[in-house]
């Protein structure tokens, strides 16, 4: 298999993992009572930081619509790579949504409408504003902790616990998805697709801004390009 299915291959295997892990986080999270919204946090940040870091020398460990998004802006990517990653992460949250909805609890699964996040006591504009600057940060730290030459060497786990404080700041609110495929997933095995403009747009915006300030401010300079 050449490099670039195999990199896609990486990003369908991995995302389908991640979304199957993170929708039997919040399917099973009821019993954790009090705790469940830092179980889910928790959770989603956890898996996110292994799946990146087994990921990250195949495929670049996207797992994300956005982050890809923002690595093509940064011209990172080219254009192919960039659509075949987006294309291997929304098939790959289906496939694992499917089998979240195979797998877990029926009536679980059903009260929690498989996973799929929503907005609570939030405007759809507040929502995409919210979604947006959780990206931004989680974006941030793939620039940082990952891309950057400068970057420490910690795997995916910087990126992972950028998800973690995410997911506990805006988990409340928006389900913090900080990433379209989360929300598409679940959302289409479970036929609840309400608000997905919020999961698209503002995790698209939040990756634009963040990777505007990296790659014209923080990044340090490529010499070919000075």
């Amino acid at each position: 298999m050449s490099k670039h299915w195999r990199a896609a291959a990486a990003e369908f295997f991995g995302t389908a993992l991640f979304i199957f892990l993170g929708v039997g986080s919040v399917v099973m999270s009821p019993a954790a009572g009090p705790v469940a919204p830092l179980i889910v946090a928790l959770a989603h940040g956890v898996a996110l930081a292994i799946i990146v870091t087994a990921t990250m020398n195949i495929s670049g460990g996207h797992i994300n619509p956005a982050v890809t998004a923002g690595l093509w802006m940064a011209r990172k990517v080219d254009g192919r790579t960039a659509g075949s990653y987006v294309a291997a992460q929304l098939t790959g949250a289906v496939l694992g949504a499917a089998l979240a909805k195979a797998l877990l609890p029926v009536a679980a699964a059903k009260a929690v409408s498989l996973g799929t996040p929503g907005l609570t006591n939030v405007t759809v504009f507040q929502g995409i504003w919210i979604e947006a600057a959780l990206t931004f940060f989680l974006v941030s730290a793939v620039f940082g902790t990952a891309v950057s030459p400068e970057a420490p060497k910690v795997g995916g786990f910087g990126v992972g616990l950028a998800v973690f404080v995410g997911a506990l700041v805006g988990g409340p609110l928006t389900g913090a998805a900080l990433n379209p495929a989360r929300a598409f997933g679940p959302a289409i095995v479970s036929g609840q697709l309400t608000s997905q403009a919020v999961y698209w747009f503002g995790p698209l915006l939040g990756s634009m801004a963040a990777t505007l300030l990296w790659k014209y401010v923080l990044l340090p300079k490529d010499p070919s390009e000075i």
